[in-house]
């Protein structure tokens, strides 16, 4: 029986705007002399994914998010005096809620779910303050219980932040699901410590369900027939 759902933050559900995209890291980096290419953005988002794949300790550490930031930077074509201050610019602006805007399907989710009974909370990889995320966004009468890894001081996959998460709802792992779009952090990191999980793929052509069964959601309303 199901008593508790966590949820992933970032692209599960908040999504950036214009200010994280090719033009406006164009922006950033003309603040701090530099001229990059926006239309390698894409591209650069693909190529700097295994930095944040690879971090083997899990440690939270804002030097790894600098770093994967600053070779996004580099694969547009930056560099130079102004390269650094550039990159810990962006992940500051990271944290600030008013560059975010919650998915349409949010919040009649979290009403729905906590309407059944279920108790919610969130499991974030960020340095921003999910305090001031829930009251920005107005779901903090929904949300029983929010880490972030800057806080807790390790990162999904990490198991001790999922266990962190089922000892402040006291409910154990067979009776929790963790919702997120990362099968890395949030799907594996939760399967190993005994919790289902449900993988948020956004995009048309998202499968039923991964290799290892896992089923996968478009829309969080889904999840309503899946719990």
């Amino acid at each position: 029986m199901t008593k508790a759902v966590f949820f992933d933050v970032d692209f599960t559900l908040i999504h950036p705007g214009p200010t994280f995209a090719g033009e406006g890291y164009q922006r950033f980096c003309a603040r701090h002399g530099m001229r990059v290419d926006a239309s390698r953005f894409a591209q650069a988002l693909v190529d700097a994914s295994f930095l944040l794949d690879e971090a083997q300790d899990h440690i939270y550490d804002p030097a790894l998010f600098i770093g994967y930031t600053r070779y996004i930077i580099e694969r547009m074509g930056g560099g130079g005096p102004g390269l650094e201050a550039c990159a810990r610019e962006i992940y500051q602006e990271w944290a600030a809620c008013r560059h975010f805007s919650l998915y349409e399907d949010v919040a009649p989710t979290l009403e729905m779910l906590a309407a059944r009974g279920l108790r919610l909370g969130l499991i974030s990889n960020t340095h921003r303050c999910l305090a001031s995320l829930q009251s920005h966004f107005r779901i903090e009468s929904l949300i029983s219980v929010a880490i972030s890894s800057s806080v807790h001081g390790y990162m999904k996959p990490h198991p001790s932040i999922f266990q962190e998460g089922l000892r402040r709802l006291d409910v154990r792992p067979e009776e929790s699901v963790m919702v997120g779009d990362s099968l890395t952090h949030d799907i594996e990191g939760a399967l190993r410590v005994g919790m289902r999980a449900v993988l948020v793929h956004r995009s048309p052509d998202a499968p039923a369900a991964t290799a290892a069964g896992v089923p996968v959601v478009r829309r969080l309303t889904e999840l309503d027939a899946l719990l």
